[in-house]
């Protein structure tokens, strides 16, 4: 057979952007036999033994793929549990700091308390021995007089 019997090209329109064609192929001739066969190629027979293997293959797989993931997930709820007592170790630390410098704090507010009112008692004991001495004094000059 010739090849350009085959063929037939039909030029649909002419644009800007490029041409379009249509190509015809032909039809064979009824007796020539075409290239693919019309059927897929048939596979053959699967014997029990064959099957049940590749089961049982199949269902390894699976066992095996589970088993991974259920690994992964068993690490991840692992790392969240890590994740969860560091965060309440750290919250915990922090509570304890917080508690100690507040401590701290009122105990010096408490040492500075008692060193204000232990120098007013003086001032006050100081002023009352003044005025003890000004009454004496006041008395020794009546006495005089």
């Amino acid at each position: 057979m010739d090849s350009s019997s085959d063929i037939q090209v039909k030029e649909l329109d002419k644009r800007a952007s490029g041409q379009a064609f249509e190509v015809i192929l032909s039809p064979s001739a009824p007796d020539a036999k075409g290239e693919f066969p019309l059927s897929p190629p048939k596979k053959k027979d699967l014997s029990l033994e064959e099957i049940q293997r590749k089961l049982e293959a199949a269902e390894e797989r699976r066992k095996s793929h589970e088993a991974m993931v259920l690994k992964h997930l068993a690490e991840k709820r692992e790392h969240e549990k890590e994740v969860l007592q560091k965060a309440a170790e750290e919250n915990n630390n922090f509570s304890k700091m917080a508690e100690e410098k507040l401590n701290q704090k009122m105990e010096a507010n408490k040492e500075n308390r008692n060193a204000r009112m232990a120098a007013l008692n003086e001032k006050f004991k100081e002023k009352d021995k003044k005025l003890e001495e000004v009454r004496k004094n006041k008395e020794t000059k009546e006495g005089e007089n």
